[in-house]
């Protein structure tokens, strides 16, 4: 009765904030199968049956019927209980969980570089060692932001920035959506100036809200570290060649088409980190 009273409250709540503009974070629904009696958190009826009954969020534990869950509003609210992991994660699901702007990898990791290495020559173009950056990683899932990777851990600065480069290649949905995509390269292709700032303006509201905030701080940050040139040897044109396909991926799987577009996003990343002042 208990489950059923709390399944009624939350429809009607659910029902109260139809009318409410929602964030746009999509619930993570996976086949599930339930023990013991379950109704539906959207519509209260029971969910009959011994196995897969319905459906259950991966990110935030909501159960309904699984034609129920093609009606539940875009309003999942992630919990850490639920959300495991950090690296592989979705952006959006992961900002939620932890109640911050953006990843804290991504805020540990550019705190560390920019304490002790932005003279290192070839930031983020040198590579640390793959296991050591293996464990950076293992320690963030595990640990989150009590992960240490102070000097006192990872003495080469590469591994920190390895293990910042590997978070946004493990993205499930890329620093740069797949649905901002096209119109980042279409700035990338035009040759006017203005025209190409105009068009970055209006990709980056293409973003979800934790995409382009973090985008934004990883931008800051490369233009600091290419402020430190003569020493890092790091231009806006040497981070676009390494940051362009770390950050971008098509969305097509026409492998000629993607080849093709490798020199267009190192343009993309390019042009955000020398008008990062503007676009932001």
């Amino acid at each position: 009765a208990y489950s059923q009273l709390t399944s009624l409250v939350r429809r009607a709540t659910l029902k109260e904030n139809e009318h409410v503009p929602k964030y746009e974070k999509v619930h993570n629904f996976k086949v599930h199968t339930f023990r013991g009696p379950h109704w539906c958190e959207y519509c209260a009826n029971f969910m009959w049956g011994l196995i897969a009954q319905g459906v259950k969020c991966a990110d935030c534990g909501l159960n309904v019927h699984k034609q129920c869950s093609k009606m539940v509003p875009n309003d999942c609210k992630p919990d850490l209980k639920h959300v495991k992991k950090v690296y592989s994660c979705d952006l959006t699901t992961l900002v939620k969980a932890h109640f911050t702007k953006r990843p804290m990898v991504v805020d540990m990791c550019i705190r560390e570089i920019e304490s002790r290495g932005l003279n290192s020559e070839g930031l983020y173009r040198v590579s640390g060692f793959s296991d050591l950056i293996e464990d950076v990683k293992m320690a963030f899932d595990r640990d989150g932001e009590k992960a240490d990777i102070s000097v006192n851990m990872y003495e080469d600065i590469n591994i920190i920035t390895g293990a910042l480069k590997l978070y946004f290649r493990d993205l499930p949905i890329p620093l740069i959506t797949y649905d901002a995509y096209p119109k980042f390269i279409e700035s990338a292709k035009t040759t006017d100036p203005d025209e190409q700032l105009e068009i970055l303006h209006e990709a980056l509201k293409l973003l979800p809200p934790a995409h382009c905030e973090t985008l934004r701080y990883l931008m800051a940050h490369l233009k600091r570290v290419t402020l430190h040139e003569k020493e890092n040897l790091m231009s806006a044109e040497n981070l676009g060649i390494v940051f362009g396909p770390t950050l971008m991926r098509a969305p097509e799987l026409d492998a000629m088409a993607a080849l093709n577009d490798i020199r267009y996003q190192r343009l993309v990343v390019e042009m955000l980190i020398k008008n990062e002042d503007i676009l932001f």
